[in-house]
């Protein structure tokens, strides 16, 4: 057999966490550059630079990252004296600008640490750049070495951010655990795809008991325990679970029928341009987890109940309308759906029929509600 490498994010969370910035960062070099979108720099921006004056660590420069997570984009930055300069790349933003510099970092084999400066996925602490074209479409995954050295979420930031990246990631993430299960179930699996899987769970109960406070604490810029606790639940355990399963450079455990509704749902321009991936998950949850209910009863009892509650109490979407489809866009929304490879690897086929019949128990259930 041969040996292998896999490589953990480290993180510093809490309040002032910029402060442990030079300690961390000056054993890898003394000159950043700090990449980031406009309203990320805006938040982060001033807070970090007061943090490392006088530390040694000298700024090279503050770019903006384009815009989109393109290779178009990382060959421009590439170019920048800033960055030519540069021992050390700071992404400040979400998943886009992060990946932008992750992907950036990889190609000209600078180190990269991050800071989120909002909670909707686990770009801050992963080893993957999703990869889009320069119209904003989709084009693949790029694979990391490594995820950033270190992580550095500040909760107050986070807190003051709109809450609705916060929702919409707490759907993403529970789908992480949904997924993994399902797809990997029944199989004899590697040490570290059984880990990632066991992980998981923790993608899970710690949205179920902490979500709902902290979505109300988010609105309010509070950065509270429970905050926290969905901060963690975000932007660190999904990523640990998604470093672990996708080892093999496979999608088999880290998608799933939650993202094949996603990618059904966003074939239609003003669903992509008008909702948000997560919260566009979620909805795709709720149709994997009532066909699971019915052939994986043991595992699933109750599951569906439990989540359609808390989209219903969090404002996530039960129903086409509250993504701004209605029943006659269902067909399309479904034949896209089971055209998508994240169903391919699941402990049985995944049909029409079954799709169908979970969408009549979602209208049933919303009639109920």
């Amino acid at each position: 057999m041969e040996g292998y490498s896999i490589y953990f994010p480290c993180y510093t969370i809490g309040h002032d966490v910029y402060e442990k910035v030079p300690t961390v960062c000056l054993d890898y070099g003394n000159t950043a550059v700090i990449i980031g979108g406009h309203k990320a720099l805006a938040a982060a921006q001033d807070k970090l630079l007061k943090a490392i004056d006088g530390s040694g660590i000298t700024i090279t420069g503050v770019l903006y990252y384009g815009g989109e997570c393109t290779y178009e984009n990382v060959e421009k930055l590439a170019l920048e004296p800033a960055v030519k300069q540069a021992q050390l790349l700071f992404a400040v933003g979400g998943g886009k600008a992060t990946d932008t510099v992750k992907a950036l970092g990889e190609t000209i084999n600078k180190a990269v640490f991050a800071f989120p400066t909002i909670s909707s996925n686990c770009a801050g602490c992963t080893s993957v750049s999703i990869m889009y074209h320069e119209d904003g479409s989709f084009l693949k995954p790029f694979f990391i070495t490594r995820p950033p050295l270190h992580t550095f979420l500040d909760l107050d930031i986070i807190a003051a951010a709109p809450s609705r990246y916060m929702w919409a990631g707490m759907g993403d993430t529970y789908a992480k655990y949904f997924e993994a299960t399902m797809s990997s179930r029944g199989e004899e699996l590697s040490h570290y795809v059984g880990l990632g899987v066991t992980i998981s769970q923790m993608c899970l109960d710690p949205i179920m008991k902490y979500g709902r406070q902290a979505l109300k604490d988010n609105k309010k810029g509070l950065a509270s325990e429970a905050l926290e606790n969905v901060v963690l639940a975000i932007n660190v355990t999904t990523a640990l679970t998604s470093i672990l399963v996708t080892k093999d450079k496979i999608i088999d455990y880290n998608t799933g029928l939650a993202h094949a509704i996603n990618y059904g749902l966003t074939s239609f321009p003003e669903v992509e341009k008008n909702h948000l991936h997560g919260e566009i998950v979620s909805f795709g949850v709720l149709i994997l987890l009532l066909i699971e209910e019915k052939m994986a009863p043991e595992e699933r009892a109750g599951m569906f109940e439990k989540l359609y509650t808390f989209s219903k109490d969090t404002g996530l979407p039960t129903k086409l309308e509250d993504l701004g489809l209605t029943e006659a866009d269902r067909e399309s929304v479904i034949t896209h759906a089971l055209e998508m490879k994240d169903i391919d690897h699941n402990p049985y086929p995944i049909t029409r029929e079954m799709v169908e019949e979970a969408f009549d128990k979602l209208n049933e259930r919303n009639l109920t509600a």
